[in-house]
């Protein structure tokens, strides 16, 4: 009997193992016979974008100092966003820079401006060789607010309103405003550099304000050509159309984690009115990053406009000099960007 169940367990047993070697070749032939689920491809990314924010901040104050000093506080605010799109032959490029700064002296009782620029640049392109574009760029250069000269007031305890009847306006929002369409091409040697040459340029200054028609250059209306001296405000357009050639120079140069530096060059020639002056814009920024959000920064601007008339106490009709600024900030930064997928 002993025999005869150890027989019927190993009887049983046998045919166990092979109901499951069926049941798992069955399994395995449905797995394979099943339609298979593709990962779903990596969607393109197409834009890439970024914001760049920079406050900064100064202040300087003086206690029982002999050698004098006035009390001053200084704050200017940038903001550099680009939103870039690029697909097959063709790119869109877009970058919009905001720059305003403000600062108090206890000497005069106002807040005064020290920074302001409103900075829009499209580019269209379709790629024609390896580093050779066709391109159709717009540009728009406009400010926030009026910029005055302060002259200290001729009385003696000057109140607020006082500086504010002696300053003297020499700028604001579209006076002036340049705005530029140009066709041309761009040459990428490399991933840093960027040089644009437009030979079809069309180009519009506005200066809103009539009090500052003149100093930038303005045309008489038609029926003031020939009125004499001395000429209204009144008599000057609001609009002066241009066309002639432009070449640009965009260089963005990474030496390390820590450095950056950037530089654009804009030289514009009129055909319609003495193409030989040149009107240049150059502009310059490095970066030093001391921490995650930290930076020093050096930055200069450089303009030369022969439309552009500086005027002074000492040439009250104005003159034409190369204009140039320059500063030494330390602040806070922070970029937003697209994520790399």
């Amino acid at each position: 009997m002993l025999f005869l169940m150890a027989s019927l367990a190993v009887c049983f047993s046998a045919a166990a193992q092979i109901d499951a070697q069926k049941a798992a070749a069955e399994a395995a032939k449905a797995l394979e016979e099943a339609p298979k689920v593709e990962a779903p491809a990596a969607k393109p990314v197409y834009w890439n974008n970024s914001v760049m924010t920079q406050f900064n901040f100064g202040q300087s104050a003086f206690w029982n100092w002999a050698k004098g000093g006035n009390n001053n506080y200084a704050m200017t605010a940038y903001v550099d966003a680009n939103a870039n799109y690029t697909r097959d032959n063709i790119s869109w490029k877009n970058r919009l820079q905001l720059d305003y700064g403000i600062m108090y002296s206890e000497d005069k009782p106002l807040i005064q401006k020290t920074k302001d620029r409103i900075l829009l640049e499209s580019t269209w392109g379709y790629k024609a060789t390896k580093t050779l574009n066709y391109t159709a760029s717009f540009t728009f250069l406009n400010q926030f607010s009026n910029g005055y000269v302060y002259k200290t007031p001729s009385v003696a305890d000057a109140t607020k309103q006082d500086w504010k009847d002696a300053r003297v306006l020499k700028s604001g929002c579209f006076s002036p405003a340049y705005i530029t369409l140009g066709l041309g091409m761009d040459w990428v040697p490399n991933n840093w550099l960027t040089i644009n040459f437009a030979p079809i340029t069309s180009g519009l200054t506005v200066v809103a304000d009539e009090e500052l028609r003149k100093n930038y250059g303005m045309e008489l209306k038609s029926k003031y050509e020939d009125a004499p001296e001395p000429l209204l405000p009144s008599y000057y357009r609001s609009v002066r159309f241009e066309f002639g050639a432009q070449l640009k120079a965009d260089a963005k140069v990474k030496i390390n984690d820590n450095f950056d530096a950037s530089t654009q060059l804009i030289i514009f020639s009129n055909y319609l009115h003495n193409p030989q002056n040149f009107r240049v814009n150059w502009d310059n920024r490095f970066m030093w990053k001391l921490n995650r959000f930290f930076t020093l920064t050096v930055t200069t601007n450089l303009i030369y406009d022969d439309t552009v008339l500086i005027v002074d106490e000492d040439h009250p009709d104005g003159r034409r000099l190369i204009q140039f600024s320059d500063a030494l900030q330390f602040g806070f930064t922070y970029t937003f960007a697209s994520k790399k997928k």
